[in-house]
């Protein structure tokens, strides 16, 4: 197992139970408990984790691990969602995407579409999310537009006054939102306060709200309200979702789209 798999096995382990030992670790992963301890020592020098003696617990971010890390979690359920998103993208439009594991693989879906392969642009991307940027930047069909602002290391997002002034001289066909919760009655939301504000703007600059949300997701609130429900055009979500969950987004006025 190469350091990068073994490092995001544990990141996933501790998310689950919140405190891990050495030896429970090295059992687990089967290396040894001097293998885990060094990997414990870097990893909390990276602030990923917090050191304890004989193990380590959940940093205070770490529900937002970086992107490297959290990419396997319901892998194949975000790429069945993604390709289900990036089907309600047309030819020509100008989309904006929040950041995000989600909205990453909808980028790679339309990257991969053939009908989008050539084009003076085929899409005019708009994005706060540096490592969506980076990967369609080498895409020539593909305009991009990158908001200003400064860079949250748990999201690759940028945030703050620089990138509303970009957002709101801007409009969009379409906003691509991932979110980390999303209720019928408190609306679509995030964990930290000034990512919320940047994809609130997002979403009132666009013609229509997609919302990219595995089940888990769903019916759950978090910190910071991105916006109503009532500004959402569709969500597309898994197959896991409930009938009484889609069934109250549909009430709610929310096209349902399960992949």
């Amino acid at each position: 197992m190469s350091r990068d798999a073994r490092w995001k096995a544990l990141l996933e382990l501790l998310v689950e139970q919140g405190r891990l030992d050495v030896e429970e670790a090295a059992t687990a992963l089967d290396v040894s408990a001097a293998t885990i301890r060094r990997d414990f020592d870097q990893l909390a020098e990276q602030q990923m984790l917090v050191r304890t003696r004989g193990g380590a617990v959940v940093h205070g971010v770490s529900y937002e691990l970086p992107l490297r890390y959290k990419a396997s979690r319901h892998a194949a359920e975000k790429q069945r969602i993604s390709a289900a998103v990036a089907e309600l993208i047309s030819p020509g439009e100008v989309v904006g995407f929040t950041g995000g594991t989600t909205t990453t693989e909808v980028a790679r879906a339309l990257a991969a579409r053939p009908d989008l392969a050539t084009g003076t642009p085929a899409l005019t991307i708009v994005t706060n999310a540096l490592n969506i940027a980076n990967e369609l930047a080498i895409r020539p069909q593909f305009k991009i537009v990158v908001t200003g602002g400064v860079a949250r290391p748990q999201s690759f997002e940028l945030i703050g006054p620089l990138a509303d002034g970009v957002l709101g001289q801007i409009t969009m066909d379409v906003a691509v939102l991932g979110v980390n919760a999303f209720d019928v009655v408190h609306g679509a939301a995030a964990h930290d306060e000034d990512e919320a504000a940047i994809n609130r703007l997002l979403c009132e600059r666009a013609q229509r709200v997609v919302v990219a949300a595995d089940s888990t997701k769903l019916g759950t609130r978090a910190f910071a309200r991105i916006c109503a429900t009532a500004q959402v055009d569709t969500l597309v979500t898994d197959s896991a979702v409930s009938d009484g969950t889609a069934a109250a987004f549909t009430e709610a006025g929310v096209t349902v789209v399960r992949a």
